[in-house]
């Protein structure tokens, strides 16, 4: 048992014995008294009951102590509904509605306010953000809404109705948050609303919140994004694709010089209805239920057979850091290499993440096991994701990819000093560029001029989209 749970037992068992004693104080002086004036006259069925009395009286106090601890309703800082309560809460008002309506109401901006002016200061925002809400709700004639604290600055809310009732209501809140502050605090206010429309499974509803969230974040309207398919549905044909191995690759050339280097591969997972489930559908999928390393060694099989079967095509694929990381899922790639020589020097891996690895020495081990096998290493999105950039700084890598940020906007000078300096910053360090989605002859000019290694788009190479795939 860890030592705060041993402490609550502690201190519940003492605030138990403050309440009882007393109460054994007072049963014990009745029973004394009645004893001391009406001997004679007591039956024995008289001890009987009063050992009872005290007995039981010691027991419901121990009881509700111990109940009222388990069945705490309102988080201790913000005021709101515990998670465990909210949940509890809304899957009954979604068994009994026909139409209900979730809103994720988020401090976008809580980590900086705690590191900036305190963990004191971060808890009373929460408290007054809680009460700000309420407050505009009540202006829109909204009252005794139920709202549960999440985890974070995150906040779920409740309504009745669908969600175009609500829709104007979400926006219009997030516009007025805009000047929005607690003692001179600014506090930055972003939403994203659903209904059972699209769910009726509340883990599904509040995941697919903070998904839409999460895509839009730069926005302060956050709007509802329709899904054609059902989560569980979804679920079931990602976890079917798998099991039958059963997906489409697309390719594009990247060219170096003028001449074509590799082909980037893109997944997709076949439906049962013939349609193509794209990475960005079923990705979180995949570590939701905990197949990402499933999936990436089935895509890496691909790509070894399909190397077999052809003469110098090189391949790229997007892999998952913390499968390269997997001692397991190492050791089986380093198998496949070891029994297929042809493929050695073949393969690229691509990956970002957006978490620092800390033990970058244990990283840096790991990959040049990979690079000894004949595996090129690759990071992506540098100049998005600040762990992009460390890990140039870091790591042994072959090559570092440019965010799609950048490529589009290439033709402006601030994209071009910005792309320009993480050219000669890589360059430096021996590692290789590369640009992606190049559509138009003035970015192909601007790439060669800055002299970018690799160069793909759809201007100098289309998809190919006729491997489909299945065992």
């Amino acid at each position: 048992m860890l030592l705060p749970q041993t402490k609550e037992r502690e201190y519940r068992f003492k605030l138990a014995l403050r309440m009882v004693l007393p109460i054994f104080a007072l049963v014990i002086a009745l029973i004394f008294h009645t004893f001391t004036t009406s001997q004679d006259t007591l039956s024995s069925s008289f001890y009987i009951e009063s050992i009872l009395v005290l007995v039981f009286s010691i027991y419901f106090i121990f009881y509700l102590i111990y109940k009222g601890f388990d069945t705490k309703i309102t988080d201790n800082i913000s005021k709101a509904f515990t998670r465990e309560y909210m949940y509890d809460f809304l899957n009954k008002e979604l068994r009994n509605s026909k139409e209900y309506t979730l809103l994720l109401i988020s401090i976008d901006n809580l980590y900086e306010i705690n590191e900036r002016y305190g963990i004191k200061n971060g808890d009373k925002i929460l408290y007054e953000t809680v009460l700000w809400i309420a407050e505009y709700f009540k202006t829109k004639d909204i009252y005794n809404f139920p709202i549960g604290h999440i985890k974070g600055g995150d906040f779920i809310v409740g309504l009745k109705g669908n969600k175009n009732q609500y829709k104007t209501v979400m926006e219009l809140m997030c516009l007025k948050s805009e000047e929005f502050k607690i003692d001179d605090i600014e506090v930055q206010i972003s939403g994203a609303i659903n209904d059972i429309a699209f769910s009726n499974n509340l883990d599904y509803l509040i995941e697919n919140l903070f998904e839409m969230q999460s895509k839009k974040r730069d926005s302060k309207i956050m709007l509802n994004q329709e899904s054609e398919i059902n989560p569980s549905d979804l679920e079931y044909f990602v976890i079917n694709a798998i099991k039958r191995r059963d997906l489409t690759l697309i390719t594009q050339d990247v060219f170096e010089k003028g001449n074509k280097i590799l082909k980037e591969c893109f997944i997709k997972l076949n439906m049962p209805d013939g349609k193509l489930l794209h990475q960005k559908n079923y990705m979180k999928i995949l570590d939701k239920l905990r197949l990402m390393h499933e999936y990436d060694l089935m895509v890496l099989e691909k790509i070894v057979n399909i190397c077999k079967k052809t003469d110098n095509e090189n391949y790229a694929i997007t892999i998952s850091p913390t499968s390269i990381r997997n001692p397991i899922v190492l050791n089986k790639i380093k198998e496949l290499f070891y029994k297929n020589k042809c493929v050695k020097g073949r393969v690229t891996f691509l990956f970002s993440e957006s978490e620092y690895f800390p033990k970058i020495d244990k990283f840096n081990a790991v990959l040049q096991q990979l690079r000894d096998e004949g595996i090129f290493i690759g990071i992506d999105r540098l100049g998005s994701l600040h762990t992009s950039f460390l890990y140039l700084r870091d790591l042994n890598i072959d090559v570092v990819r440019f965010d799609t940020f950048y490529s589009r906007d290439i033709d402006e000078n601030r994209s071009k000093y910005i792309i320009s300096g993480f050219n000669t910053m890589a360059h430096e360090k021996g590692v290789k560029t590369w640009i992606k989605m190049v559509e138009n002859k003035s970015v192909v000019n601007m790439a060669q001029e800055l002299k970018i290694d690799y160069i793909q788009g759809k201007y100098i190479a289309p998809l190919e989209k006729n491997l489909k795939i299945r065992s």
